[in-house]
């Protein structure tokens, strides 16, 4: 390939249509610019043409061993070889690789090939030649040029090698792809040989990959991004490829690795002279599957076909692709001028859905359940296709799936009865999973292409990004083909579909999908690169029977190995982010069904939680497809979700979107289950991609590296838990030595390690990930310690430190005898059920799954007298039992304060984690809250015991609201109810105090920021630079929740106006002091 010239194609005559706005450098450009760039190449080679010096020599003896042989007549066989020699234009790296043997074979089987052709008195010739070993492989057969094969070796080849060889390399074992198409095409002949040799690379050895440090956030790590493709490349592809192709080579891989290899680097060439395009695609390795076999069904759907194709890897973890496309002759097909910016274009859908099957007609149904079964044909363009396959998501988890029959059963029955609620949720779960199958959506999509054809028009109006600046220029296929349809609005559409669609189900399917595009605010769709879908709605769409309150955004993000959802309850709102791993195809099948409930009820929990801290409820859900690998699943997800909080400002790379919230928004994330380990590198991605909020981007980052305040290494969470610990003694006049103990979640875990070492209690059982440690003479509390300090998990206690009644049941126990006798037959059985076998005075919960405990199994909590197994019960680990559940223990008169009151510690230090973020400016978080030499700085460790304090305070405050607010004359509350009631009072009264003006009151301001951010900030930076520096939204959520928090706490839910009027009175105090 030849170094381009950056001539501007001529805007003159035919030449002015090929003009399309962003995609074009000037001639002075730097080639940095546009990731979809179209220049000029002189029309010479690419890769040099190898000569085979003893070809020859070698056409004598397979000459002599087809003879030999003998299956072809004798006055045929020089024949047959001079065909296969000089007529077929098989290229010389054939018979370079080939044994004669191997070739005398081919040869035999291609004459075979034309006897039964003959015999079928058939004009098409089958051939199939292959031979795989383990260090490449060769496919030849017959391909009609511009076609997608649906049968035959073609209909699978390509897919084959994707499988087999190319979506399989790594930097440590990579296969090299060349292939050729057979010269001679025309109108007459529509068939040719396609030729393809895989070979194993020999690559160097690969580059170290560098952990996110401070090195790179001050710019000292550029040099990552400058490497020279000779240090990197195959011995094979630097001998072949001409100096020109490298060049192009080079800048494309400095590209993707700038960008960190996050979405395809798109460029394309006019071969000078001709109508010939090359096409250069380079992305990160291992990031997508099954792209070149999806990308030859791009360009054959517009009529284009490839005469080379090249696949190279390299040692810098870098994939290229290369192509070259010509137009079909006689196509009924848009000109290649203008179908190669579409192919451009549509090349980045592929890239993030290259298996998407409302476009591909060839592609097996990956191993999932429920996947579409495809038609014969594809009648959609990629861009009607991935609407259409993020609409048959959305409808699989927002098609009405209850209605009225649900509707009148609940009118009936009595939800705060424990057992009624049950029953409406057994009810409910079956409906969802019944109702509307993914195989049933997909069937409907596929039934009525015409519709989904002008649902798309609909959604494309809206946010296709028609740059008005550039009218006079010739605009994009895809603007064209929006504008031969008709656009309808949203009544036409439903009258449309109301009389197209055949059923009742069919309607429902397409009122979703209407549903979708009308509450959709903003989407990456349209960006020229990503690595994902993603999509952002307002909460309006999801219906009040099954979800009550409603969300503030929800954000949809498709993949093509995952989906994922992130919901949150107000604007400024914080949560983690949670990988959901599926054990096998039917545990995936639950988990997507119950995806986005789980993610609600997630959120829901942590806005209950997140009552006296600025940020509200918010919640993160992935779950990657069978076999997928979630790391890259989570930064697929995080980087397409950055495409929509930041407004794009590189043309061809990432544009402007069409916004219609029109507000900046940020996301706060943190870590969850599967995503520990993740937040420093997503924190580093958000930096990279341009975001100024990158330090409060997540929390939960490793405080050595980024600053992090992790919440195991200081207690955070365990401090609140403790507190309601300390609290129930206080008020019961209870002495903590005297207390037995139970805990589930061992000294392995964040919350089970504190709360052992901040406890001196008599423990009875300890149940961990490993087993059952019990005792009922009491464990060896200093090898408790032991343990917690050292964080392992109970297998690991000292046998010795026992009494002759206490024991260790392992998981992997089978037949195990206790000291009283009882046999155990399998280890896991009793481990799981152990929360209900030991008698305690207190239960502590501090891991487990959720629901454990719930209304079908919490009698078991109870002896045979009716007696429960424990008094009291603090909650630490998230949603341990259900609201039945709790419920149940609270009206037979054991105390309990559920998870969303007493373990709020870690979403306090969170908080404020992110409040540093924000207040302090790059360079004064890199000084103060990064560890230097190992070592945390003075303030690092006076903001830690300030956010501790403020853990303690707050926990303090809640628990005495509720427990006032219980011991009312009169009250017959359940704590559980007041802590809901006391969380959504606190929830409306901080939205009430965001939208009021009494923010707007500087003085109340001043004195309520001065006393909600902790001092040690405020004395290093300055209330008044806090001020500036801190976004105008999250400061009315710090103002309205300390305010709310506060007046709450010192009144009761049941405070009057009369007593905010005089606490509004107080506010500015402070300040004036």
């Amino acid at each position: 390939m030849s170094t381009p010239t950056n001539t501007v194609p001529s805007t003159t005559g035919a030449q002015a249509n090929l003009r399309v706005p962003g995609i074009y450098t000037s001639s002075s450009s730097s080639g940095k610019g546009s990731e979809s760039s179209l220049h000029v190449v002189k029309n010479v080679p690419g890769y040099k043409t190898p000569v085979f010096p003893a070809k020859e020599e070698q056409r004598v003896q397979v000459h002599q061993s087809v003879q030999t042989k003998g299956f072809l007549p004798q006055e045929l066989v020089k024949i047959e070889v001079d065909w296969f020699y000089d007529n077929l234009g098989i290229e010389e790296n054939y018979f370079a690789n080939e044994s004669v043997d191997a070739i005398t074979d081919h040869i035999i089987a291609l004459y075979a090939a034309k006897t039964l052709a003959y015999t079928k008195h058939s004009r098409e010739l089958v051939i199939d030649l292959e031979k795989i070993t383990e260090n490449g492989a060769m496919f030849i057969h017959t391909s009609s040029p511009g076609v997608t094969s649906t049968e035959g070796p073609g209909a699978t080849c390509e897919r084959r090698i994707d499988d087999m060889f190319l979506d399989v390399s790594t930097p440590e074992k990579a296969y090299r792809l060349e292939t050729y198409r057979s010269s001679g095409v025309t109108v007459a002949n529509t068939q040719s040989l396609r030729c393809y040799f895989v070979s194993k690379c020999s690559l160097p050895t690969p580059l170290a990959v560098a952990t996110p440090s401070v090195s790179d956030i001050q710019g000292k790590n550029q040099q990552q991004h400058q490497v020279d493709i000779r240090t990197v490349s195959d011995p094979v592809f630097l001998e072949k490829a001409s100096e020109n192709t490298l060049e192009i080579y080079q800048s494309v891989l400095s590209q993707v690795l700038s960008r960190d290899g996050f979405g395809p680097v798109i460029q394309f060439f006019e071969v000078e002279g001709t109508r010939e395009r090359r096409v250069v695609i380079g992305y990160k390795m291992g990031t997508t599957q099954h792209f070149f076999s999806a990308i030859s069904l791009l360009y054959h759907w517009y009529g284009l076909y490839s005469k080379r194709k090249y696949v190279e890897h390299f040692g810098c973890g870098v994939t290229i692709i290369s192509l070259y496309l010509n137009p079909l002759p006689g196509a009924n097909a848009p000109p290649i001028e203008h179908s190669i910016h579409q192919i451009a274009k549509e090349a980045s859908l592929l890239y993030c859905l290259p298996d998407n099957p409302f476009f591909s007609n060839t592609t097996p149904t990956p191993n999932e359940p429920g996947y579409p079964t495809v038609p014969t044909e594809s009648t959609h363009a990629v861009q009607e296709a991935t609407y259409a396959y993020a609409g048959w998501i959305f409808a699989q988890h927002f098609c009405n799936r209850l209605g009225p029959a649900y509707q009148a059963l609940r009118n009936v029955l009595d939800e705060s009865n424990a057992g009624h609620a049950e029953v409406l949720n057994q009810i409910k779960k079956r409906f969802r999973e019944e109702t509307f199958t993914r195989q049933g959506i997909s069937e409907a999509i596929l039934a009525y292409p015409d519709l989904i054809r002008m649902l798309y028009v609909n959604f494309a109006m809206t946010h296709y990004p028609n740059d008005s600046s550039a009218t006079q220029l010739m605009p994009t296929l895809s603007y064209q083909r929006l504008k031969t349809v008709q656009p309808l609005t949203i009544a036409e559409l439903q009258e449309k579909i109301r009389k197209t669609v055949a059923n009742k189900h069919d309607l429902q399917v397409f009122e979703a999908l209407l549903t979708f595009n009308q509450h959709i605010l903003k989407t990456n769709f349209y960006q020229p690169t990503k690595v994902a879908i993603s999509f952002r709605l307002d909460g309006g769409f999801l219906p009040e029977i099954e979800y009550p309150t409603k969300p503030f955004g929800v954000f949809i993000v498709v993949g093509s190995d995952f989906r994922g959802f992130h919901v949150r309850f107000r604007d400024v709102a914080r949560g983690g982010i949670r990988i959901v791993r599926s054990r096998g195809r039917e545990n995936y099948s639950i988990n997507q069904r119950t995806l986005f409930d789980e993610n609600y009820a997630l959120a829901s929990t942590q806005a209950l939680k997140n009552k006296d801290i600025p940020e509200g409820g918010a919640k993160g859900t992935i779950l990657p497809s069978l076999g997928a690998n979630p790391r890259l699943c989570f930064e697929k997800y995080v980087d397409a979700v950055i495409d929509l909080l930041i407004p794009g400002s590189s043309p061809g790379i990432k544009e402007r979107l069409i916004d219609l919230y029109g507000k900046p928004e940020i996301l706060f994330f943190g870590p969850d289950e599967g995503t520990a380990d993740m937040m420093d590198w997503a924190a580093m991605h958000a930096h990279a991609r341009g975001a100024n909020w990158w330090k409060s981007f997540t929390t939960g980052k490793s405080a050595q590296k980024l600053g992090g305040i992790p919440h195991d290494t200081y207690g955070m969470t365990s401090l609140s838990v403790r507190q309601y610990v300390v609290g129930t003694y206080e008020n019961h006049n209870l002495v903590e030595s005297e207390i037995t103990k139970v805990q589930t979640g061992g000294p392995d875990g964040d919350l089970g390690s504190n709360e052992i070492l901040l406890s001196s209690e008599k423990y009875i059982a300890i149940i961990d990930g490993s087993g059952v440690l019990a005792d009922p003479n009491g464990l060896d509390h200093d090898e408790l310690v032991r343990l917690a300090r050292a964080r392992k998990m109970v297998s690991n206690f000292d046998r010795s430190k026992l009494s002759k009644d206490g024991y260790v049941v392992l998981v992997e126990d089978r037949d195990l005898t206790l000291p009283s006798g009882e046999v155990v037959p399998d280890g896991t059985d009793f481990r799981n059920s152990a929360h209900f076998r030991y008698k305690a005075d207190l239960f502590v919960p501090c891991g487990g799954r959720p629901e454990a405990v719930n209304i079908s199994n919490v009698a078991d909590l109870f002896d045979e007298d009716g007696k429960c197994h424990f008094k009291y019960i603090i909650e630490g680990a998230n949603l341990f039992m259900t609201q039945q559940a709790r419920l149940y223990l609270e009206k037979r008169g054991i105390v309990v304060f559920k998870d969303a009151s007493a373990n709020k510690g870690g979403v306090t230090s969170s908080s404020l984690e992110v409040l540093a973020g924000l207040g302090l400016s790059d360079q004064e978080y890199l000084d103060l809250m990064v560890f230097k030499d190992g070592k945390p700085s003075s303030f690092y460790q006076a903001y830690v015991k300030e956010i501790q304090a403020k853990i303690v305070d707050n926990a303090a405050l809640e628990y005495s609201c509720i427990w006032k607010e219980h011991s009312r004359p009169g009250s017959s509350k359940p704590r559980t109810i007041i802590s809901d009631e006391l969380s959504s009072t606190l929830n409306n009264l901080q939205a009430e105090l965001e939208s009021s003006d009494l923010f707007n009151d500087v003085a109340s301001r001043r004195g309520v920021l001065n006393r909600a951010i902790p001092q040690t900030l405020v004395k290093q930076v300055g209330l008044d630079v806090l001020m500036k520096r801190l976004p105008e939204p999250y400061q009315r959520a710090l103002f309205s929740s300390w305010v709310a928090a506060h007046f709450i706490y010192k009144y009761g839910v049941g405070g009057s106006n009369v007593d905010f009027f005089n606490f509004a009175r107080t506010l500015a105090q402070d300040d004036k002091q």
